[in-house]
């Protein structure tokens, strides 16, 4: 059981109010082959949230209406949902950028890396078998890799025993697919996250010195590195509580705050979905169940699906905002495309 987290109040967080829908992001379930202490999703191998195939299609029909540009895949492990694939390829005919955002030890755990990709490709029409990494650099995807650290001792202390040795093992398969490669196209992105209760350093200054590091030790290159603040939510949340840092963290946070950071908050252009296709401001609200909602004929409140956004323009609306929210505005401010001041 994970403590109470002391976030569902009224908050002193500046308003906010919605541009135009460019990134659909999506969360396709909570199942994952690792347990970080900083995961915000508290996913994990015992979950059984999954997006479905009816949801799935939903989300096809979204990006076509709203021509919506790029479609952000999470989780969990998104590549463990097992419609992943045919989603990345019917978004990508429709010309829609694609990210994974991937824990990179999924690309080599034995049972996810090679997955039944259908087709005649052999006598009595046998499945064919394509590997991950290959599958994601065919389709042209963008990979954005979580990597807390260059040294094994502090990946390891975050997110588990031997995921550092598997993540590099991950990464020179996507290199020798071409990721990271300069003119190849395919765009690799690692992420760090603080591994307690701190601001990310300087983006640029961290990303000299994870390809120097990672370049001298293992011959790994990628494109660009993302720093993200870790959020008091969920499992980082409730470790905070156990520590007796939560008050303390959410102080810094919001001494840290940066008034230019609210132009550039993820929450602004991008609406998240959750497995079941409920609709929110950001992932950080789907976690701590704060949906969009509109009133229904009794006056009633109803969470919003994305079947009701298909034909509705939610540019102007207000976005719902926490005490959690000064996490993406504080110091070089933070979000899922890394920090706002790059």
């Amino acid at each position: 059981m994970h403590a109470t987290l002391p976030l569902l109040k009224k908050s002193d967080f500046p308003p906010l109010y919605r541009d135009s829908v460019e990134t659909l992001q999506v969360n396709l379930g909570y199942l994952c082959n690792q347990r970080c202490q900083h995961c915000h999703v508290d996913a994990g191998p015992r979950r059984k949230e999954i997006m479905g195939e009816a949801t799935i299609h939903t989300v096809l029909d979204y990006l076509q209406a709203r021509k919506v540009k790029t479609l952000d895949l999470t989780g969990g492990a998104p590549e463990m949902n097992p419609h992943f694939r045919y989603l990345v390829r019917e978004a990508r005919k429709l010309g829609v950028r694609v990210i994974d955002r991937c824990n990179l030890t999924v690309l080599v755990e034995e049972g996810h890396e090679i997955n039944p990709e259908g087709g005649d490709g052999t006598p009595g029409h046998a499945p064919l078998y394509k590997d991950l990494a290959e599958f994601l650099a065919e389709q042209g995807v963008e990979v954005v890799a979580s990597l807390p650290c260059y040294l094994s001792d502090n990946v390891d202390a975050q997110r588990g025993k031997g995921v550092f040795d598997a993540s590099i093992s991950a990464l020179k398969k996507l290199n020798a697919m071409g990721y990271g490669q300069d003119d190849s196209g395919l765009l690799l992105t690692l992420v760090y996250n603080p591994q307690g209760p701190s601001l990310p350093p300087p983006q640029q200054e961290l990303e000299a010195a994870y390809k120097r590091e990672l370049g001298l030790r293992f011959g790994i290159t990628f494109n660009r590195l993302f720093t993200i603040t870790n959020m008091p939510i969920k499992r980082f949340g409730s470790m905070l509580i156990s520590m007796g840092q939560f008050a303390p963290y959410m102080q810094l946070l919001k001494e840290a705050y940066r008034e230019e950071n609210l132009g550039g908050v993820m929450c602004r252009s991008l609406i998240s979905v959750d497995w079941q296709g409920h609709v929110y401001d950001c992932d950080f609200n789907q976690m701590l169940d704060l949906p969009l909602v509109s009133k229904s004929g009794d006056g009633q409140l109803k969470r919003r699906h994305l079947n009701d956004l298909i034909h509705c323009n939610i540019e102007g609306e207000q976005i719902v905002v926490m005490d959690h929210c000064y996490g993406c505005t504080a110091g070089q401010g933070s979000g899922c495309g890394g920090a706002l001041d790059e």
